[in-house]
């Protein structure tokens, strides 16, 4: 999302997206976590750090948590909404990221991309902007 509240399209290049590349993943668990390393793996982003954030950095913000060395919190439970937040790899990186996880059979994540404003937002006020748009952009069920 830009500032706006709108949605922009990825490039189909390898133009990176802001930030220092880095995941920050929320709320997976140990099979999902070698599932997502796999995928990644696949998608041709293997080297891009990971930090598994651990419910009690709820509070922390996303710049705060970009700081942290590649595997912190790794094997740690979760119990934060499932969520990817993206940060500094190739837009074609991350098309392919999710086509791959969607082949992968992966369900049940919210995704983000960093932007300047939401960098300094907490994982808590990210969590809870990323379910409120993942209800209102849910087809309705009939």
């Amino acid at each position: 999302m830009t500032e706006e509240g709108t949605f922009s399209k990825l490039a189909a290049d390898e133009t990176p997206l802001y930030g220092p590349p880095k995941f920050l993943l929320c709320g997976f668990a140990r099979a999902a976590a070698r599932r997502f390393t796999a995928v990644a793996s696949g998608a041709g982003l293997a080297a891009v750090p990971k930090v598994w954030v651990e419910t009690g950095q709820a509070a922390s913000t996303l710049a705060a948590l970009l700081q942290l060395p590649d595997g912190t919190g790794a094997g740690r439970p979760s119990h934060l909404p499932r969520a990817v937040i993206v940060s500094g790899i190739p837009q074609a990186g991350l098309a392919r990221l999710l086509t791959l996880w969607r082949r992968a059979g992966g369900e049940g994540v919210l995704w983000a991309v960093l932007t300047p404003v939401s960098e300094t937002w907490t994982v808590e006020r990210l969590l809870a902007e990323l379910e409120r748009e993942h209800r209102a952009l849910r087809p309705r069920r009939r």
